[in-house]
């Protein structure tokens, strides 16, 4: 719930079914948006000889422009002003900013270091980060199912650190920077083209100051390594943001819960290119522990798809039992209010499985 004198900013949320053309397309571009994220640890080793730091900086400052060109071609600017009167919201989308820049430098740097198998187990791994987060920072209630997810996902971060002869570093920070950053974004409540150019514009200048010193040490790459070289370093504006347009595109059309389901097609397409593109090593006891996540991944996706539908199928009943005693305008305000009560549960199903916002699902990839 928003505190007073605060309000919603960016698109609102769709409330009732939607025609299947409409449903058709927002899934294509559900697969579309994913598999890009899915498929995202093949572009930055195109980057090199930049050092992760300067891709960094390069796609702070190219997101913000291919953005802000975004928002000038669908003209969506009155959120801007009304963001600008809200400090709260504005030192919210600094924490937001400063998490997100960790966790894409950390991402940038594990690709093109040899770690892209243990990068997609950080996006395992999140959402049972985000129930931890949700039960020791709200103080949330689990299930027991929850709980058993939790524990074996426990016991694989364990199982793996024997594996990798020390903790999953990698994989923890990325999944309690996004973590963090879905939980910030929760209470931010705007809209993903939106906050990701607030984020952006917060990186712009510590960014450009970063590639400008860098320039003047000599170890630039920009201008250096041919027109090829600059046009990538560019292109991760497009690769940054596009996703983002076409989740915006698949969150308005698809019920939540399939947007739930679809989140896990990043982190396996990265893992697959781990092992059969980058050939990264996976011993038996990495096996073992991507096993135990996975098992603990089954579990929540089956207790949250179940209790969303239980939740429907309490109020369709209700519903057809206030419609058979009340006289039909009665009935069809209940019709409307159990619509948006169903909305709400398909919104408590994303929240158990992990998903989040519609920005912080895959802005750090």
């Amino acid at each position: 719930m928003e505190s007073k004198g605060e309000q919603h900013i960016g698109p609102e949320p769709h409330i009732g079914p939607e025609p299947k053309g409409e449903q058709r397309i927002g899934l294509l571009n559900g697969f579309a948006a994913y598999g890009m994220w899915g498929i995202v640890p093949l572009f930055w080793p195109l980057l090199e000889p930049a050092s992760a730091g300067e891709i960094l900086a390069h796609r702070m400052v190219w997101s913000l422009g291919f953005v802000l060109i975004a928002l000038m071609v669908t003209r969506r600017w009155a959120w801007a002003l009304p963001l600008l009167r809200q400090p709260r919201k504005l030192g919210l989308i600094t924490v937001a900013a400063a998490v997100i820049t960790v966790n894409w430098g950390v991402y940038i740097w594990a690709v093109n270091s040899g770690h892209v198998v243990e990068a997609s187990l950080g996006y395992f791994i999140n959402p049972l980060v985000t129930i931890a987060m949700g039960v020791l920072l709200l103080k949330e209630r689990l299930r027991p199912v929850q709980w058993a997810a939790v524990g074996i996902g426990f016991a694989a971060v364990l199982v793996l650190t024997v594996g990798y002869g020390q903790p999953p570093w990698v994989s923890l920070c990325l999944a309690f920077s996004f973590a963090t950053y879905g939980l910030v974004k929760k209470k931010l409540n705007l809209g993903g083209i939106e906050s990701l150019a607030a984020e952006t514009a917060i990186q712009f200048l510590p960014a450009l100051g970063y590639l400008v010193w860098l320039s003047a040490q000599g170890d630039a790459t920009f201008g250096g390594e041919g027109a090829g070289h600059a046009v990538l370093l560019a292109g991760t504006g497009v690769v940054t943001a596009l996703p983002l347009v076409c989740f915006g595109a698949a969150a308005i059309r698809v019920p939540l819960s399939t947007l739930g389901l679809l989140q896990y097609l990043a982190p396996v397409l990265q893992f697959l290119l781990g092992i059969l593109y980058f050939h990264e090593a996976m011993p038996p006891e990495r096996w073992a522990g991507f096993a135990l996540v996975w098992a603990a991944l089954s579990l929540l996706t089956w207790d949250a798809l179940r209790t969303a539908q239980r939740s429907r199928t309490v109020l369709r009943n209700a519903t057809i039992a206030a419609a058979s005693a009340t006289s039909t305008a009665t009935a069809t305000a209940t019709a409307t209010a159990t619509a948006t009560a169903e909305a709400t549960a398909e919104a408590s199903a994303e929240a158990d499985l992990g998903t989040g916002t519609g920005t912080s699902t895959g802005a750090g990839k």
